[in-house]
């Protein structure tokens, strides 16, 4: 019987990785809530004070007059989409092809409540203010997601965002907000949360990826985090300066470049000149030499080549630096010689 590690059981051995916050488990809850007054009674069906208040603090922070907690992203935002559709009767909504609604929900948005997507622009680049305006006038609500994560989490220039949501308001179609990422989008904007959240109607905010909380989401509206939300939100210009420290050091590489090649936000997509198959045991070799763990996983884009996707969070500034700079000497020298 085989001993042989597999590349993702070497990467999680690897004393350090470079993206992330580290684990999501019980003792990230138990820190979460280590000031919480243990006598304070749980909420009941979404009602209590404890989620009463946190639904208060993010309406604030975000700028809107109402917030509700839900257990998953998915649940908030096709409810968000179900109401502008009920709203103007009309079932229909348009996005990016990349979606996490079109491609990560199994149709449970057309399946389940019977609506219907247009699909706005290429699936290899953002949607623009003239795609909004050649879309059919017959729509309820258009979603933008900020970053677009299946592209590198790229993001629009601010203007072309407030020139969709003028427009937007202009034609009475209601603009929503994947936020999944928003926190970590305010560095590279220099906006706030709540100037970002004006542009739109709705806004969905996550908080797993950058705040690293376990689950849960917030959907924020007109009425017509507590602590994993303290721990990290103030950290999200860090993550982005070292995001764009990490991208560099990848484009130094040979055969290796980022999209975007500077980071918008604290995640970007890493693209090899090389399969799959092949990088493996070159970033295996890179991981048990170095104790650096660069990137968790793979998939190809073509034959000949694959990417993988970063977040900075946490992780990243626990590193040596004089590791990272070996990591990556060790792998330009292997990219070198595996494309020679």
């Amino acid at each position: 019987m085989s001993t042989t590690k597999s590349f993702s059981e070497v990467f999680n051995d690897t004393a350090y990785k470079l993206g992330g916050n580290g684990k999501r488990n019980i003792q990230v809850l138990i820190e979460a809530l280590a000031n919480i007054d243990g006598n304070l009674a749980s909420d009941i069906y979404g009602r209590g004070k404890l989620i009463e208040d946190f639904q208060d603090q993010m309406a604030d922070y975000l700028g809107k007059e109402t917030a509700v907690f839900f257990p998953s992203g998915t649940m908030a935002q096709q409810i968000a989409l179900r109401i502008w559709c009920d709203r103007k009767g009309v079932k229909r909504v348009a996005y990016h092809p990349l979606c996490h609604l079109e491609i990560h929900e199994e149709d449970g948005l057309k399946e389940l409540h019977h609506i219907e997507p247009v699909l706005l622009a290429d699936k290899n680049r953002l949607i623009g203010l003239e795609d909004v305006q050649n879309m059919p006038k017959d729509i309820a609500c258009v979603l933008l997601e900020l970053p677009q994560r299946e592209i590198g989490g790229q993001l629009p220039d601010y203007a072309e965002l407030e020139a969709i949501s003028a427009y937007c308001r202009e034609q009475g179609i209601k603009l929503h907000l994947d936020g999944a990422r928003l926190f970590e989008i305010v560095p590279y904007y220099q906006k706030s949360a709540a100037e970002i959240c004006a542009l739109f109607d709705s806004v969905y905010v996550s908080f797993y990826k950058g705040i690293g909380g376990i689950a849960g989401a917030i959907l924020v509206g007109d009425k017509d985090f507590t602590n994993y939300f303290k721990q990290r939100v103030n950290k999200m210009g860090q993550y982005y300066e070292e995001a764009k420290e990490l991208a560099a050091l990848f484009n130094q590489c040979e055969g290796i470049s980022t999209m975007p090649a500077e980071p918008v936000s604290n995640m970007f997509h890493v693209h090899f000149e090389m399969p799959k198959e092949q990088l493996e045991p070159i970033l295996t070799r890179v991981y048990v030499t170095t104790g650096v763990g660069l990137l968790p996983y793979l998939s190809n884009s073509s034959e000949s080549t694959c990417y993988s996707e970063v977040s900075i969070g946490d992780l990243y500034a626990e590193v040596p630096k004089d590791k990272v700079k070996i990591a990556f000497q060790r792998l330009d020298e292997e990219m070198r010689v595996g494309l020679g």
